[in-house]
């Protein structure tokens, strides 16, 4: 279906090579990548700490193999020469369960470079991370209840790091599994895995059901490159993994409710709607995203599932508030404890991070990406609708929470959420060229993980 994209952007006479627009939006985004590695490390010879041990990146120089990575390059390799041919040749049901286990593939493999218990059982046990709370929780709801009182620095009561900078959804998720039997950094690590790894799906539904027949063709392009997700690095093992996957559910369930009549659409509306209820009390900046079913609105023009979703996003609200927490004092909190001294909002320099967090942005995504969005920006109009408006939605959520000041640093995994919906402009790249970006993203991952131990 070349009638996607742009008559001058035609795929490159010699094939598998990318266009030279193409090529030249990638080395854009390599060169910012270096820039802002550059800038970052004068800044901390200069004394200027930017609180990133290897800028933009939070992570550590540590070349290194390990029991994944045989098998990430094995994934990797059967996505580049067989994922695009799958994609477009299996029916839908088997195709997302070929996705969904390719993306678990994937995302535990790069988990596994770092060996199990450092690249998966200890990322949620350290003194900042949600397992070094979970013991302190007796009497859920009254964790709901006096959750605010530990939001700010310096007092007795004070919620670790990560607990106290997100909504109680987030410590009660990992507080549930451990009362299902499920405690420690391995059950909780896998969880964000497996719940991470399905938004590669959950997009893809997505964009079938805003569409139909289009919808499904764009959906079946741009799958393998959300299995070949460069920020998997982060799905496994972060909570903002986690978070995307109940993010992308909610906006997909939504999708598919809007795109169905009678009963089964109004369900499935409602379980969107509560999915992304939660979704604001797993992460504050998630509030950002209401911009997606907003764009499912638009792209389908059906309100009754939207205000079904509503309904059911509203009653998560009404639960948490009448247990005790008002969402918007603890926002209100966070931003006073992200300034407080000692804490890293005042101490990271805001005009450095306002345009490197757009570094970190671009290994998430990967160069394919980057790509993709060349050409959705290029010729929007032309564009596939839900494609073009999701995307936007995505990139709208990220500039706001980018000059916001709120995000300084640490955006390869906070923005996880947004980014996952961008990839799907890889849709438009030609499709000669797909094994040559599929290939680009797989070796930027494996280069990242190899070399660099992250901090999740």
């Amino acid at each position: 279906m070349t009638g996607l994209l742009p008559e001058s952007e035609s795929p490159s006479r010699h094939g598998w090579l990318p266009s030279a627009r193409d090529g030249a939006a990638a080395i854009v985004a390599v060169a910012l990548v270096a820039l802002a590695a550059v800038i970052g490390g004068w800044l901390k010879a200069r004394g200027v700490d930017v609180l990133a041990r290897v800028p933009p990146l939070q992570a550590r120089w540590l070349p290194h193999v390990g029991p994944g990575s045989v098998l990430a390059v094995m994934v990797a390799a059967a996505v580049v020469l067989r994922g695009p041919e799958l994609a477009a040749r299996l029916r839908w049901r088997p195709l997302l369960a070929a996705g969904y286990l390719a993306s678990v593939a994937w995302t535990l493999s790069l988990a596994l470079i770092d060996g199990w218990d450092r690249g998966i059982v200890s990322r949620l046990t350290t003194p900042t991370e949600y397992l070094s709370a979970v013991g302190r929780v007796t009497d859920i709801p009254r964790l709901i209840d006096t959750f605010a009182g530990g939001i700010l620095s310096y007092q007795p009561d004070t919620w670790p790091t990560h607990v106290a900078g997100h909504p109680p959804g987030a410590l009660l998720t990992f507080v549930t599994l451990d009362r299902l039997g499920l405690p420690g950094g391995g059950p909780a690590g896998m969880a964000c895995i497996l719940v991470g790894a399905s938004a590669a799906v959950a997009v893809a539904v997505a964009l079938r059901a805003a569409d139909g027949e289009g919808g499904e063709y764009i959906a079946r392009t741009a799958l393998p490159f959300a299995v070949l997700f460069p920020g998997a690095i982060w799905v496994g093992v972060s909570a903002d993994g986690l978070f995307m996957g109940v993010l992308a559910w909610g906006v997909a369930l939504l999708a598919v409710g809007a795109g169905r009549s009678g009963l089964s659409g109004y369900v499935a509306a409602l379980c969107g709607g509560v999915l992304l209820g939660f979704s604001l009390y797993l992460s504050y900046g998630l509030a950002l995203a209401g911009l997606l079913p907003l764009a499912v609105l638009l792209v389908t023009r059906r309100l009754g599932p939207f205000v079904v979703a509503t309904i059911g996003a509203g009653a998560v609200v009404a639960t948490f508030t009448a247990l005790g927490f008002w969402w918007f004092e603890g926002y209100e909190l966070v931003q006073i404890r992200y300034y407080q001294p000692g804490e890293y909002g005042l101490r990271r320099p805001y005009g450095y991070w306002v345009w490197a967090n757009l570094a970190c942005l671009a290994l998430a995504v990967g160069p394919a990406t980057v790509a993709g969005l060349r050409r959705l920006g290029a010729a929007p109009l032309r564009s596939p609708r839900p494609l073009a408006l999701l995307a936007a939605a995505a990139a709208l959520a990220i500039v706001a929470a980018d000059l916001s000041g709120l995000s300084k640093a640490e955006v390869e995994r906070i923005w996880l959420p947004f980014s996952v919906w961008l990839v799907a402009a890889c849709a438009l790249l030609p499709h000669r060229g797909v094994r040559f970006w599929l290939a680009f993203q797989a070796v930027l991952a494996l280069v990242i993980n190899h070399l660099l131990l992250t901090t999740w």
